[in-house]
């Protein structure tokens, strides 16, 4: 199925830090620009890490404070992420507050590969990177949802040629289905030949960009779900293509 690419959708022009950058500096970019996170590059441009406000708050929350009394008999509570914010509270550069390793995209990388890499790492921003790794723009969770601004003309254009006619190959004659799209809603109504294309017509629309929901009120003239031992159906594959020579 065909997804927009990350690189259609990020910011090129990014703002960024190096590894030397002070603490204030960074800070100072982040407020100027109005921007949560920035990554940290080398002098040959590829990510290092990734600064966000999180990590400027750690600095703040571990900084000792002259309000707090002091626990002489208390032993501080190791964890596994206590190195981490002891390192981040005596930070002084850009190198010594980020959070590393830097989890990244490719440009050409689809809007579902990348929301799934932001999902998975709790993450709010992407650096996206070329092929040899360098620095080439940003994404984030917002970019990543001007997918679902598609109009909906477009989404019932894309569905019929590429659902119906490429990836089903669904021959002119053997098209029985209306495609309705309202506010990325998407039903299908009609008859198909076979069970299995309609369950694939289902799935395939679920996943092209934009779509919100899919309505399935499809119907079929052959149940091939349950191929009987004399005659075993190709799973998966639409009638026209398993009669081919």
């Amino acid at each position: 199925m065909k997804h927009d690419k990350v690189g259609a959708l990020m910011t090129a022009d990014v703002v960024r830090a190096e590894y030397g950058t002070p603490f204030k500096e960074v800070a100072r970019r982040l407020a100027e620009h109005g921007i949560s996170g920035l990554p940290v590059v080398d002098d040959d441009e590829k990510v290092l890490g990734v600064i966000s406000e999180t990590d400027l708050m750690v600095r703040q929350a571990e900084a000792p404070g002259t309000s707090e009394p002091r626990r002489w008999f208390r032993l501080p509570r190791w964890t596994p992420g206590t190195h981490a914010r002891r390192t981040k509270a005596r930070a002084r550069t850009a190198g010594q507050l980020m959070s590393r390793p830097a989890i990244t995209v490719h440009s050409d990388a689809t809007v579902v590969e990348a929301a799934r890499v932001m999902a998975h790492h709790r993450v709010e921003r992407l650096p996206v990177v070329d092929d040899e790794e360098r620095l080439v723009g940003i994404v984030t969770r917002r970019d990543l949802l001007q997918v679902f601004l598609r109009p909906d003309t477009e989404i019932r254009a894309a569905i019929r040629n590429e659902v119906l006619e490429r990836a089903l190959r669904l021959p002119p004659d053997a098209v029985d289905v209306d495609v309705d799209v309202h506010q990325g809603v998407v039903t299908l109504t009609g008859q198909l030949e076979r069970c299995v294309e309609t369950t694939m017509a289902v799935e395939l629309c679920r996943q092209m960009d934009g779509v919100v929901a899919v309505v399935d009120h499809l119907t079929y003239r052959f149940d091939d779900s349950r191929p009987s031992p004399e005659e075993p159906a190709l799973h998966g594959l639409p009638y026209y293509w398993q009669r081919r020579p």
